[in-house]
């Protein structure tokens, strides 16, 4: 999921430089200091995970938590993923500095859609549905990281197109390991740690309350 430097066009560049850009500004103006450790554990977490690569013809696949990162992140997904992508290239040479804004956005903007499209299921009562929840999360962020990538090379040059179809194909078993991992991991979570999955719900309704009372 690590696209290297010159492979993609200038226009692909700049395009994810400034999404990139806009995100983790957001970010880190959502980010608080009780946030942090938080961020910091999935940072290293992210970084851990996405290092052990299997290689798949010209490309490879690896784990990378996006739907746990979304969930449990929000908008400092973006700032995270940034942060890891950039050690990971300027330590080990994986991916590129020229394009570490459309790498971050392959992979933060997949973690935001999970957090704000499931993330309200995942926060519910009960196990089911959060269990539902976080599935959808794990799998639909990594399938939207891949098209992402994919999408990102065929911008760029019509001669990419087989390798963009192999990165979609290559994912899709990562798509299942990453649903059951984030599945377990929130189910687990919820029952010796709720009020990580739960803060960001609670910090909405106290905002709410502070309103209604002015």
């Amino acid at each position: 999921m690590h696209i290297s430097d010159g492979v993609l066009s200038a226009q692909v560049l700049l395009a994810g430089a400034a999404i990139a850009a806009g995100g983790t500004a957001v970010g880190l103006k959502k980010m608080d200091t009780e946030k942090m450790p938080r961020v910091a554990l999935m940072t290293a977490a992210f970084f851990v995970a996405s290092l052990v690569h299997v290689p798949v013809g010209p490309s490879s696949i690896h784990l990378l938590f996006l739907g746990l990162m979304g969930i449990l992140l929000g908008w400092a997904c973006f700032p995270a993923i940034l942060i890891g992508l950039l050690l990971q290239s300027l330590l080990f040479q994986h991916g590129g500095i020229t394009v570490l804004g459309v790498n971050t956005v392959n992979m933060a903007l997949p973690a935001l859609i999970a957090y704000l499209l499931f993330g309200p299921l995942v926060r519910k009562q009960g196990k089911s549905l959060p269990f539902i929840g976080a599935l959808l999360a794990g799998s639909c962020s990594i399938l939207l990281s891949s098209l992402c990538t994919a999408f990102s090379l065929v911008f760029s040059g019509e001669e990419f197109t087989s390798i963009a179809k192999l990165i979609v194909v290559s994912h899709l078993p990562i798509v299942a390991i990453e649903a059951m991992i984030t599945a377990s991991v929130v189910l687990l979570m919820k029952k010796v740690k709720p009020e990580m999955i739960e803060a960001s719900s609670r910090k909405l309704l106290r905002k709410g309350v502070v309103v209604a009372s002015h």
